[in-house]
């Protein structure tokens, strides 16, 4: 059966990881993704290891944002690389970039020039600040702006807390998100070029991404005129939503609700305290929270984590353990949901990638087309393009304008 977006063809000149991973959605989904890349050095991201898949040079950075597409080996910076790459933009829907603001234009390969060859083309440009502004000319990457866009100063222990500080997520979640907006936007500009008929320029910025994902903390400081704080492992709305110590671990107590808090002092074996009006209700409970926690604190720090589960699962309160990643994948209802998925490499043999989570009828959206090797699909696309110059070609290789 054709995935939704088959027939829709994406040049991708982006590379590192908010871009890549926008077109690997892209391609899971069912579109034809022609990854650009620079024929000696390839995507940035094929070097950034250890690990490595087996005795490839491609890192397991690479790997996890690059399937379904085919790779063309091709030099921007030569003219007949330009030239090349204009051509191609003619057979696309989609293109995808992630170069420095106006960067892309000493080439020609700039919206405004693409347009020219094809009007209803959509065109998205990721960069660090947007096109515009006193910081647009600037370089981005996920670390800066989780600073400079605020996520750090609410992630982290407080200041006065034993190793408090900033602390920057553990994966990079500026350029996940900004990946997925650019994912949603584009397919909502081919939605619409299906209704009018005309092409669009998106500028997506990972400074907006990251001030718009700050959600409830940006509301929160709008709303109250108060910089939110850094609160480690506690939530600046819900309590008790934090980790606690227990006597062998650490678990997960996430009470969303005044009847979950209930049920678990019914477990706590402290009835009563829900019943206290200092913490019978989650606005109390926030309010007194340097009251309430110190007590959950030495209750949960009297069992075991397997008390502490096994009993607050039988009764409806949410909680759950610390794993990790190895843990995760080994979690029955991770296993169960097949987020592990095995591929064939062409040189590794069978490789294991995390699964799209999107599912239709039941089943994952998933390219069945490994990450590719560098220039891989050079001849295969570019010989489709111009069948019928082959020793054209054959010198553009010569000059190392393509591999």
């Amino acid at each position: 059966m054709d995935k939704p977006l088959s027939g829709i063809r994406v040049l991708d000149l982006s590379r590192i990881l908010a871009g890549p991973w926008c077109s690997q959605h892209l391609a899971d989904l069912g579109a034809d993704v022609i990854k650009v890349e620079h024929p000696e050095r390839g995507d940035d991201t094929r070097g950034w290891g250890p690990p490595y898949l087996n005795d490839t040079q491609d890192a397991a950075y690479y790997l996890c944002a690059n399937r379904g597409k085919r790779s063309i080996a091709v030099d921007i910076a030569q003219s007949e690389g330009q030239a090349l790459i204009r051509e191609l933009v003619a057979t696309c829907d989609v293109v995808l970039e992630n170069f420095k603001v106006g960067g892309l234009k000493r080439y020609g390969l700039d919206y405004n020039s693409l347009k020219e060859i094809k009007p209803d083309l959509v065109y998205c440009s990721i960069t660090g600040f947007g096109q515009n502004g006193p910081y647009s000319k600037r370089a981005g990457y996920d670390f800066l702006l989780q600073g400079m866009g605020g996520l750090m100063s609410i992630t982290g222990h407080p200041d006065q807390a034993p190793g408090g500080g900033p602390m920057k997520v553990g994966v990079a979640v500026v350029d996940l998100f900004t990946g997925m907006y650019a994912a949603t936007s584009i397919l909502s500009a081919l939605i619409g070029r299906g209704t009018t008929g005309e092409g669009t320029w998106i500028d997506i910025s990972l400074m907006d991404v990251q001030v718009s994902m700050l959600a409830n903390q940006a509301t929160n400081f709008l709303t109250s005129g108060k910089s939110p704080g850094r609160l480690g492992n506690s939530h600046p709305n819900i309590v008790p939503y934090q980790a606690f110590a227990t006597s062998d671990g650490h678990i997960i107590l996430a009470v969303g609700n005044d009847m979950q808090f209930q049920r678990f002092c019914q477990v706590a074996g402290v009835p009563l305290l829900a019943s206290d009006e200092r913490f019978a209700t989650n606005r109390n409970r926030v309010h007194n929270r340097t009251l309430l926690v110190p007590q959950i604190e030495s209750l949960i720090r009297t069992k075991p984590s397997s008390f502490w589960l096994d009993a607050l699962e039988r009764e409806g309160v949410p909680c759950g353990p610390i794993n990790s990643v190895e843990q995760v994948f080994a979690d029955p209802q991770v296993r169960h949901r097949g987020m592990e998925m095995q591929m064939s490499h062409p040189e590794a043999g069978e490789m294991s990638l995390v699964s799209n989570p999107i599912r239709f009828d039941d089943k994952h959206s998933n390219s069945d087309q490994p990450p590719p090797r560098l220039g891989e699909h050079t001849c295969d696309v570019l010989g489709q393009l111009f069948p019928d110059r082959a020793d054209y070609l054959d010198s553009l290789r010569e000059k190392g304008v393509i591999r």
